[in-house]
């Protein structure tokens, strides 16, 4: 999962992009990018780290220019090297600059393309840079001496008919404006908003919409599935829709974790998305033990916290924080290896031993990848003097690998994968286990956005959108397993 923002305004934006990146940096803490327009030429800098690790002050002061865009990463399978940091460039035609949040299921396909069918080469393994490549060649294609509107639309109606997978993008042309697109399925989030100045309109794009909120910005629209929204230099928004088959489906995941609680997503309430999985995670909890003997309820920080206070009054049980997050950890399903995963847990959580001691504990996630991190924190626990510890999952059982972008773990490592609930939580030592419905999760987002008629649940459901060839899953498979990434840092390629 990747966060992408870009603005075109009529003030210097380094400042402005380096702030929206600082927003959305729960969507990636691996690396962080900026590149600006001034005039005719392309400043960019990025680089490996958090936002304020990798944006020094000389560096910011390098960023000139009115228009530009930004990026956080964290690696998708087999992207995790530094010269793959985005927003990436590409000097024909025009210059471009590219960043994306999402993933390519036929980038090798694309890049096999690309080299013998347009003569392009590519330098790294990451289909961002094949994305790029396609957008700059379709480019090529359709315009002449100069960029009008109508040729770039040509442009990323063909990229569409080529690439295959979730994406949203953003990327900036040297000397004409910014574009944004998303894909035909609008699986990755994205939108578009405004603000008036004294000066004239400004134009923001972002992966989420509390980013427009926290800058100022008035919410416009969601990028529709499909869609291309250009924002030239001369202060005008152009929006085309494809002309290709559509459908809406976004990823139901960015409900459950990834988005903040603050957002909303094709006009859907992630708070409110979240609070809904809670009343409906408690409603069975009610139909299966309606005589329970929880004493009392606590999230595993953070993103349960929503779904685990509705989930608490319905069960008429008390709510207590009881595990205090250290705030400068990394999120644990996407770190590299067991053993830092397995530290990590530790150093992240605390247990405030007199909510757990002589207590029947129901801890509520939102979610179980692996499973590592709820048997550990099952086991703290237990281990500040819990009677009996039971879990409660506001999603479903994660049984498939996600390929839109997600980075989960081979499907092998997915403790649910090739384990029915019973034997789920018999592996992470629970006393009790409750998972989600998954037609429960759909409709507690569903709720939101009736127009919304289905969304993408493949990591639950095993049903991909697009189509999905087992080719391509066996290759995954073995690119993220744990023994594939740590070869590949001892040999950092």
């Amino acid at each position: 999962m990747c966060g992408i923002v870009g603005i075109v305004g009529h003030d210097p934006v380094a400042g402005r992009l380096y702030d929206a990146l600082t927003i959305v940096q729960h969507r990636g803490q691996d690396a962080a990018g900026i590149a600006t327009l001034d005039g005719d030429r392309i400043r960019l800098y990025r680089g490996i780290g958090l936002v304020r690790d990798v944006f020094t002050a000389r560096a910011m002061a390098g960023l000139d220019g009115n228009c530009g865009i930004g990026h956080v990463r964290y690696p998708t399978a087999g992207a995790d090297r530094p010269d793959e940091t985005q927003p990436m460039y590409v000097n024909s035609p025009f210059g471009i600059v590219l960043g994306h949040n999402g993933n390519l299921i036929n980038s090798e396909e694309l890049a096999r393309e690309l080299f013998n069918g347009d003569r392009r080469h590519l330098n790294t393994d990451s289909d961002s840079e094949v994305l790029l490549n396609i957008l700059a060649h379709e480019l090529a294609q359709e315009s002449g001496s100069e960029v009008t509107p109508e040729a770039v639309f040509r442009a990323v109606d063909t990229l569409h008919r080529r690439c295959k997978g979730g994406y949203a993008a953003i990327s900036m042309i040297a000397g004409f404006g910014l574009l944004a697109f998303r894909d035909p399925n609008g699986i990755r989030p994205a939108v578009v908003g405004q603000r008036e100045t004294p000066t004239g309109t400004e134009y923001m794009v972002a992966s989420e919409s509390t980013a427009l909120d926290l800058l100022g910005f008035e919410l416009i629209d969601d990028l529709k599935p499909g869609e291309a929204v250009l924002l030239t230099l001369d202060g005008r928004m152009h929006r085309h829709s494809y002309p290709g088959p559509t459908t809406h489906t976004p990823c139901i995941f960015e409900y459950v974790y990834f988005a903040r609680p603050d957002s909303l997503i094709d006009d859907v309430s992630v708070y409110k998305a979240r609070l809904r999985m809670g009343e409906k995670l408690a409603e069975r909890i009610l139909r299966e033990w309606p005589d329970h003997d929880i004493d009392v309820v606590i999230p595993i920080p953070d993103t349960s916290r929503t779904a685990c206070l509705p989930l608490a009054h319905m069960l008429q049980v008390k709510y207590r924080e009881g595990l205090i997050k250290n705030r400068y950890i990394g999120r644990t399903f996407i770190m590299p290896g067991q053993a830092q995963r397995a530290r990590s847990v530790r150093r992240k959580l605390n247990t405030i031993s007199l909510e757990f001691r002589n207590k029947n504990v129901l801890l509520v996630d939102d979610s179980i990848v692996r499973g590592t991190t709820s048997r550990q924190i099952i086991q703290m626990a237990r281990d500040a003097g819990a009677r009996k510890v039971y879990l409660a999952s506001a999603s479903p059982p994660v049984r498939f690998p996600n390929v839109y972008g997600i980075d989960m773990p081979a499907a092998r490592e997915l403790i649910a994968a090739s384990r029915s609930d019973e034997e789920v939580c018999a592996e992470i030592g629970a006393d009790r286990l409750f998972y989600q419905e998954l037609d429960d999760l759909v409709e507690a987002c569903q709720e939101g956005n009736p127009s919304i008629k289905a969304f993408d649940t493949s990591c639950f459901s095993g049903q991909y959108v697009t189509g999905i060839d087992q080719e391509y899953l066996s290759e995954l498979e073995l690119r993220r397993s744990d023994a594939a990434r740590s070869a590949r840092r001892e040999t950092g390629s």
